[in-house]
């Protein structure tokens, strides 16, 4: 690898809103376009030698592209952040790696050369836009019917699959729910998001307006008395309770990719290099396998291994899918999400690639370290993975 390539696809912003509970939390009956819009201004803000007409593109990634995030929100929370109406934008999904595929199609125009300035991240109100279930899907069972009996199987249920295969117990589950809100109460309490967050403002009560700058998904009481009496959330006979599965939440998040000429002549620092990123998928009754094989993917493609990893931010939208990976890959959980993860902090859906990107740089800083991985599991048997290497 070309550690000074001129067309290497580097870092030189990023940051993500505070991730509030979905339905009750403080975003969740704002416009997902406001929020995104300010903290994409917030983001630019930390580039001011960017002029904003040298974006070629801006690359968001969202789950549900309907309601309130249809019509390309990409190119609306562009218009909101201020951006010039010359700027173009696209919305694209994956799922649950909707964020990580818009970062890895922005770092791949411009390693082709056919950009050097893109704005990438990722936006979801699972508020105001909840995902489509069987009851409200009109073509549910035709999908069943002709193209495969998985394919809208609830991803709990796939949770549910993949701790029967492994081998897993309730306790196993429990103790990394615990584990999660543990190490993110702790975090929240030292600061350690809080050069990440993009400060929100948002109406308040009677004509004022306040700010959001702190996570609200946290439990630091959580504990395993507790987990243990919540009853199984989708199978009667199952493990997986509410309680071990991310929080429906609310939230966005984006970074500014540019190639490394173009930083070097705006005399910008770059924070971080895109290495590479993989998709991955395996059957719709599962959500480990797809990640596993996006993992084995992105390792083999840019040589980088999982020995050299400092650092891993692996979505926990069920605790089986991480306790499955660390436990197939030979993770050290000590480098695995070290500040939590969706169990304690939310999963918005298609911010969540960039914003767990926004986690892992600013843990890496600290730590020193060079390599990081965020990978995350995503519906109808997809995964993906991507690798950055510190500057």
């Amino acid at each position: 690898m070309q550690q000074t390539d001129p067309r290497d696809a580097v870092v030189v912003a990023y940051g993500r809103s505070a991730v509030t509970k979905g339905r009750k939390g403080a975003l969740a009956q704002i416009h997902p376009i406001e929020y995104g819009g300010q903290v994409l201004a917030g983001v630019m803000s930390k580039v001011p030698n960017l002029n904003p007409l040298d974006i070629d593109d801006v690359i968001y990634g969202c789950t549900n592209l309907t309601d309130y995030q249809s019509y390309d929100v990409a190119k609306m929370i562009a218009a909101r952040a201020g951006l010039p109406e010359q700027t173009c934008a696209i919305t694209v999904s994956r799922f649950c790696a909707s964020g990580s595929d818009a970062i890895a199609m922005g770092a791949a125009k411009i390693r082709a050369d056919m950009a050097d300035v893109v704005v990438c991240g990722g936006v979801e109100s699972m508020s105001l836009v909840p995902q489509p279930t069987p009851e409200t899907r009109k073509d549910y069972h035709w999908l069943e019917a002709h193209v495969d009996p998985n394919i809208y199987l609830h991803v709990g249920l796939c949770a549910e699959n993949t701790a029967k295969v492994c081998g897993m117990t309730r306790e196993d589950l429990d103790q990394l729910a615990v584990l999660s809100h543990q190490r993110a109460a702790k975090a929240q309490q030292e600061g350690k998001f809080r050069d990440e967050i993009i400060p929100v403002t948002l109406p308040g009560e009677n004509g004022t307006s306040f700010v959001l700058d702190q996570d609200g998904c946290i439990r630091p009481d959580t504990n395993i008395e507790a987990l243990s009496k919540l009853k199984p959330a989708f199978d009667p006979n199952g493990l997986v309770t509410a309680g071990t599965s991310s929080q429906v939440s609310d939230g966005t998040a984006c970074l500014v990719l540019m190639s490394r000429e173009k930083a070097d002549t705006l005399g910008i620092s770059p924070i971080a290099r895109f290495v590479g990123y993989a998709p991955g998928c395996a059957s719709p009754a599962f959500l480990s396998p797809g990640v596993f094989e996006a993992i084995q993917k992105v390792t083999k493609r840019t040589g980088v291994s999982l020995e050299q990893m400092d650092l891993f931010e692996i979505n926990e939208a069920f605790a089986p899918v991480v306790i499955e990976l660390t436990r197939k890959l030979g993770l050290d959980l000590e480098k695995v999400n070290p500040n939590g993860g969706a169990m304690a902090l939310g999963h918005p859906l298609g911010a969540t690639g960039a914003f767990l990107a926004c986690k892992l740089f600013s843990e890496l800083k600290r730590r020193e370290g060079r390599y990081g991985m965020v990978a995350m599991c995503a519906a109808i048997g997809h995964g993906g993975a991507a690798i950055y290497e510190m500057l």
